[in-house]
């Protein structure tokens, strides 16, 4: 007995379920959605177009005809003015003579509806107003056809002694054979079927070669990306070359990879560095105070190991906190403390900071700056980046040596500061003449802990322009490392709103700057009588 229930329930577990997921899935394709979507929306164009086309002939002819008919039926009511009775069918006499097409029809009946004239032998019973148009079937030469006809009621004249009368009695019937008409529908009709018939071929195949290519255009992002994420960080997406929006996408999907290898490096780098760097003074302070531990004999001794080792410590504390400043800039959290002030207080408040250290240096500070500078930023970043250029400007300065800093608004054109956006821009260098840096030394210059061979035995943490970069990319500026010959440039080319600009405006003094006007610190010390700047 359990063999048997085993057997019977055995196919109820053997359903398959997983062929229908699979047939539905193809549905799920977002290329196979786009083709579909292409196809029918080619389809139905076609068709809508070809419908215009169709009614918009058909429609031309029947027009043509009516008003062939009415102006058929207004000749012969002038001759039936003129002339009465014989005059009209000596007219339509000479009418049916000269159709050649044989599809003229004309038929006169008096009042008791007798014949008179015309090829038609009786009044169609079915015509029985006048002011409306019929299609009736026709027999002409053996042939059934279909007519197009159109009853008149003739004007009273004076050989039917009716004259003055809107109607006389007598009806003329006026039409035309449209059996030709008739044939050349269904021939544009099945010309046009057969054209919507290769049209909805031809939208099939777009159809599938859109998702050919849609499919394959995925399938590559989608294999570029799979082998990014399994490690292999130098697959890049294959360019065809011919710029189309294929090709835009590339590059931007390369260049965004480009971007997160270089953040790697960065990190990568980082993390060797601060290995690197913060080893030596965490060594150091565990060294001082293991050594105090076991050597030193008096308090005062114990005292000054432990200062010494609090600071080296306190040199790896600043080291996270500019790496956290520097991350917090990059990561645009300091834009809501944006305002509109005068950056010449500021550069003039970092001179005179640093005034006593250039000094001690022997070292000159030369600014070169207009009476006002307004500028939307946030203020204390901005002076923390010239504070970092000024530091590095005075570390690397010899003796003697003069330090210049400049601010002045670009002009975009003579004689005006803003430019087509509304905005202006401003330029800020700091200069030394001191021992300069390499062009490969340069490029490298912004990179955290990156510390040029020259300056390894400099104090220092590699930290000073990487945060200036991080601040400048903050306000959308730009910047740039160049030779002072001797020495080093560092330049800032920083945005200026329009509001900071029209505050400038409204101060007559803020945005005059007098050329050749050199302006020294405030402080007075040695070398201010020997610098200038043009």
């Amino acid at each position: 007995m359990p063999p048997s229930r085993v057997a019977m329930t055995t196919p109820a577990f053997s359903t398959p379920t997983l062929p229908r997921r699979s047939r539905w899935r193809a549905w799920r394709s977002a290329s196979l959605r786009f083709s579909l979507a292409y196809g029918t929306m080619f389809a139905l164009s076609s068709i809508l177009f070809m419908s215009f086309m169709w009614w918009g002939t058909i429609g031309f002819l029947e027009r043509q005809v009516e008003t062939a008919i009415n102006a058929d039926a207004r000749g012969l009511a002038e001759r039936w003015m003129m002339g009465g009775l014989p005059t009209l069918a000596l007219t339509i006499e000479d009418r049916l003579e000269q159709n050649l097409d044989d599809d003229a029809i004309y038929l006169v009946i008096d009042p008791q509806g007798n014949y008179l004239t015309g090829n038609v032998s009786a009044w169609p019973a079915r015509v029985e107003h006048t002011d409306r148009w019929y299609n009736l079937p026709d027999t002409r030469a053996g042939l059934r056809g279909m007519a197009q006809l159109h009853g008149y009621n003739l004007p009273g004249t004076a050989q039917t002694h009716t004259e003055g009368q809107l109607d006389s009695g007598y009806r003329l019937l006026v039409g035309r054979d449209v059996r030709a008409r008739g044939i050349l529908r269904h021939l544009l009709t099945d010309s046009l079927l057969w054209a919507w018939v290769m049209v909805t071929l031809l939208a099939i195949s777009g159809a599938v070669l859109v998702h050919r290519i849609f499919r394959r255009m995925v399938k590559t992002v989608a294999r570029t990306t799979s082998a990014i994420a399994h490690g292999d960080l130098s697959r890049r997406m294959p360019l065809v070359g011919n710029g189309d929006e294929m090709d835009q996408v590339a590059e931007a999907i390369n260049e965004m990879l480009d971007r997160i290898v270089r953040l790697m490096d960065g990190v990568r780098q980082v993390s060797n560095a601060i290995a690197h760097d913060l080893r030596t003074p965490i060594a150091r302070a565990r060294t001082q105070l293991e050594d105090a531990a076991l050597h030193a004999s008096t308090p005062d001794e114990l005292r000054g190991a432990i200062e010494r080792a609090v600071g080296d410590l306190d040199n790896v504390t600043a080291v996270f906190e500019a790496l956290l400043r520097i991350a917090q800039i990059e990561a645009g959290a300091r834009r809501s403390a944006f305002m509109t002030f005068d950056l010449v207080p500021v550069l003039r408040d970092v001179a005179d900071l640093y005034e006593a250290v250039a000094e001690e240096h022997g070292i000159a500070l030369a600014l070169d700056l207009p009476a006002r500078l307004f500028f939307y930023g946030d203020r204390s970043l901005v002076q923390q980046a010239v504070a970092n250029m000024l530091d590095n400007a005075i570390k690397f300065s010899p003796p003697g040596g003069t330090v210049f800093v400049r601010a002045q608004l670009r002009e975009s054109a003579p004689g005006r500061l803003a430019g087509p956006t509304g905005e202006g821009m401003l330029d800020l260098s700091v200069s030394d003449e001191g021992i300069g840096m390499s062009e490969a030394d340069m490029a490298r210059a912004t990179e955290r802990f990156f510390r040029a061979e020259k300056a390894r035995h400099t104090p220092g943490s590699g930290l000073g322009l990487s945060m200036v970069r991080a601040i400048v990319q903050l306000h959308g500026g730009q910047m740039h490392l160049s030779s002072h010959a001797p020495g080093l440039t560092v330049s800032l080319a920083l945005p200026v709103a329009a509001s900071a600009l029209a505050k400038a405006e409204e101060d007559p003094s803020s945005s005059t700057h007098i050329p050749d006007m050199t302006q020294t610190s405030p402080l007075p010390h040695q070398h201010d009588t020997n610098s200038s700047v043009e």
